[in-house]
Formats: C-alpha cells, sequence, structure tokens
C-alpha cells in the first residue's frame, strides 16, 4: 500500500467522525474548567466518572469492530488499493478488488479485537472521553495524547496504554503473514502499523470536536460513534 493512499485512508476515516456541523462541538456538557492557554502534557481527567458496564463495553467493541464505520472505511481503502494496484498481485477487477476490501477489513477487525482484549487484562477503560477543558489547542492536545492513554480504576485516572499502542500493529502484522503476499515482511507491516496509529489519533480528534448528541444527524441516523463515552460521563 503506497504511503500516499495510506494517507488518504486515515483522512477518510476521520471524517467519517467529524460528518457533523463543527460549530456544536464547542457547547459540550459540564464544561465548568478554565481555559488553559497551554495544551496539557496529560489527558484531563473528569470531574466526575462513570466506569463503563460490561454492557456498554461489549457494544462499543461490536459497533468499533464491525460497524458501519469499520466497513465503510475498508471500502473506501479498498477502492484506493485498487486505484494505485496495491498489491498488483491481487490484480484488478471485481475480484481484487474483494480481496482488498477482506484485507482492510480484517486488518480493522483485528486490530480492534486485540486492542479490547488487552484492555480487559489490563483493566482499562476503552471509551474515549472529551476533555472538559476549553480552547482548540487544548482539546487538540487531550485528542492526540489520548491516542496512547487510557483511563483505569474506579476512578478512572489516566494511564500509558500498552494496548493502544500495540494493537494497530497486531492487526497489520497479521495480515501480512496471513494474506498478503509473500514479500511483504514485518518491514511493512510496521509502516502499515504506523498509519493504523494515524488513523486512531485522527478518530480521536473527530470524536473530540465534532458534536455527537440526540438532536446531530448521526444520532439520527443511528450511526453515533459508540467508541465515545456517553455526555453523562464524558470527560468535559
Amino acid at each position: 500500500m503506497k504511503m500516499r493512499g495510506l494517507m488518504l485512508v486515515c483522512l477518510a476515516i476521520a471524517g467519517l467522525t467529524v460528518l457533523s456541523p463543527l460549530a456544536l462541538a464547542q457547547s459540550s456538557t459540564g464544561s465548568n474548567s478554565s481555559s488553559a492557554a497551554v495544551p496539557p502534557a496529560t489527558p484531563q481527567p473528569a470531574l466526575t466518572y462513570t466506569k463503563p458496564t460490561p454492557t456498554i463495553k461489549f457494544h462499543a467493541y461490536l459497533f468499533d469492530a464491525f460497524g458501519p464505520y469499520p466497513i465503510v472505511g475498508a471500502a473506501i481503502a479498498a477502492g484506493i488499493n485498487q486505484a494505485d494496484n496495491a498489491p498488483p498481485e491481487w490484480q484488478q477487477g471485481a475480484e481484487g478488488y474483494g480481496k482488498r476490501f477482506g484485507s482492510n477489513f480484517g486488518i480493522l477487525a483485528i486490530s480492534t479485537s486485540t486492542r479490547y482484549a488487552l484492555a480487559a487484562a489490563f483493566h482499562e477503560d476503552t471509551l474515549y472521553y472529551r476533555c472538559e477543558c476549553k480552547g482548540f489547542f487544548p482539546r487538540l492536545s487531550h485528542a492526540l495524547i489520548s491516542t496512547f492513554a487510557a483511563r483505569r480504576g474506579e476512578d478512572g485516572h489516566y494511564v500509558f496504554s500498552f494496548p493502544d499502542l500495540v494493537a494497530p500493529y497486531a492487526g497489520t502484522m497479521a495480515g501480512v503473514y496471513a494474506w498478503y503476499p509473500d514479500r511483504y515482511d514485518a518491514r511493512d507491516a510496521f509502516r502499515l502499523g504506523n498509519y493504523s496509529l494515524i488513523g486512531y489519533a485522527a478518530e480521536n480528534v473527530g470524536l473530540e470536536f465534532i458534536y455527537q448528541g440526540p438532536h446531530s444527524w448521526l444520532s439520527r441516523m443511528h450511526m453515533n460513534n459508540t467508541h465515545s463515552a456517553p455526555d453523562s460521563a464524558q470527560s468535559h
């Protein structure tokens, strides 16, 4: 997969999370903390934190792994791969597109499954919690840092997340060694995993800034991203 195509995929996946008016994102519930002049070094803790139930976690997993976003993301990625003829061994036509779609969807599903399984082992919360801060740069910092951080314990304190770091590479490594052409190796898996990590960061930025409340068009279409914590438990 070429770099141009992979970057377009990351932007496309991010776009799926941000198709809603940006202005609405500025009115968040419970935003009582003051604005920060400098982006924080760690994600801001919530004033109130409610640990998600096993049911919420399971629904979030199903949505993240098999919901509309990974399906559409895999379809877009397959189209870009088809245009780039990558990998060329899969050739063109419907059969080639099907292989590319299945590959992208499989990588996403394996990455998500790895993340949720490891998070359960490490007792980490997989949901994304929006920042209680105000201002573009503090919120952007929170979203990007959350790519490598998760909440743990009854109080929901933030910790460095090993599952978040490893999961993108688990999916690409599985793809390279399970169904990619033989010429692909660990270096390619690492390269592809880097782009998957960029995609996760882009998704967090979308979840941070885009309103997905009950009156958004995403909600009316039943396409709210359940990877984001409910408003009542969000961290800003």
